[in-house]
């Protein structure tokens, strides 16, 4: 497994991450023996980099993680946790809490739900607009000269955030949705990263399986599956979606590769600041995706691809309305 940084001042991680949310939420019912054993294949793999929120199961992905590292060198792994997004017990999402003693509570719960004494990258799950960006990075600085984190990240903001942010702390990484169907870092957030040697851990990277090649028109959506109630997965916005996974499948056929490896491997190839997360539920979904890192897309494969999906090219937006208008990379382009 190649390696990359993550910006300037991050720890060197696999030039591949996993994505461990859809074992334990958010996507239907997960297989938890499962989605040990992918982390696990992860792991001998290469894969250094487990991502995770403490909200993903109200804990119970950290706790799913804690149980897969047993036995395993702690030092070898990076894991990188998202806090702050409150839910009820429904799993409604009901707001978010930033401030400098939420970041403590926070923190020392995911540290015992993870059995670690530090956790590699820190990070708030999506902008708390009634705390300064300020006091929240200053809380998790605090926790740095502790010892309990090794870096600060960043999820989901835009560019004034950024640099508002990495001026009380340098920001390792910055966590962002970014696809050949979600294309809008590419604006102004990705070279305001660059600029201030940020890096980029890249979710969503098949579009929530949209463009993985193994999604049907008539694929039956659970009502606890986020993709109930995404745009891009409305009857209305779903053939067209399809129809472009269609041409990805094409294309990935001429390259002897699977339209999963070609999406994967079309975000690694945007710049080596980049670490894409798959979020792979299952051994054999994982194995395709670390096929991504043999793919080579020379500069004509990397603009046929600019053609069949150019900017704004997907129909319907990446998350409902009311997400949409709380999200501050939104906000800002």
């Amino acid at each position: 497994m190649k390696q990359r940084n993550l910006g300037r001042t991050g720890p060197v991680s696999s030039a591949i991450g996993l994505g461990c949310m859809g074992m334990s939420d958010l996507y239907g019912p997960a297989d938890e023996q499962e989605g040990i054993a992918t982390i696990h294949a992860a792991l001998d793999a290469g894969i250094t980099l487990l991502d995770t929120g403490d909200f993903y199961g109200m804990g119970h992905n950290e706790m799913l993680i804690r149980e897969a590292l047993r036995g395993r060198q702690r030092e070898q792994v990076q894991i990188s946790v998202k806090f702050g997004a409150l839910r009820d017990i429904d799993g409604n999402w009901i707001g978010m809490d930033n401030r400098p003693q939420a970041v403590k509570n926070f923190l020392a719960y995911s540290l015992r739900r993870l059995g670690t004494d530090h956790i590699d990258i820190y990070r708030p799950a999506r902008l708390d607009t009634s705390v300064p960006i300020e006091d929240t990075i200053g809380a998790i600085a605090d926790q740095i000269k502790a010892g309990h984190v090794k870096h600060i990240g960043l999820s989901e903001v835009g560019v004034d955030t950024i640099r508002r942010a990495h001026a009380v702390h340098p920001i390792a990484d910055l966590q962002i949705e970014y696809s050949l169907l979600s294309r809008g870092i590419e604006k102004e957030i990705l070279a305001t990263c660059r600029e201030l040697g940020i890096g980029i851990t890249a979710y969503g990277v098949l579009s929530r399986g949209l463009i993985s090649g193994h999604w049907q028109a008539d694929r039956a959506v659970t009502v606890n599956d986020f993709r109930a109630r995404s745009p891009r997965f409305t009857p209305e916005n779903l053939k067209h979606n399809l129809e472009l996974t269609e041409a990805l499948r094409k294309f990935a056929a001429a390259k002897n590769a699977t339209p999963a490896q070609i999406a994967i491997a079309w975000v690694a190839a945007q710049g080596d600041d980049i670490v894409p997360l798959v979020g792979a539920r299952r051994r054999e979904r994982l194995s395709e995706s670390l096929g991504a890192t043999e793919v080579v897309l020379n500069k004509d494969d990397l603009a046929r691809l600019d053609q069949l999906f150019p900017v704004g090219v997907a129909a319907g937006d990446r998350y409902a309305t009311q997400v949409m208008a709380h999200l501050d990379s939104e906000a800002q382009h």
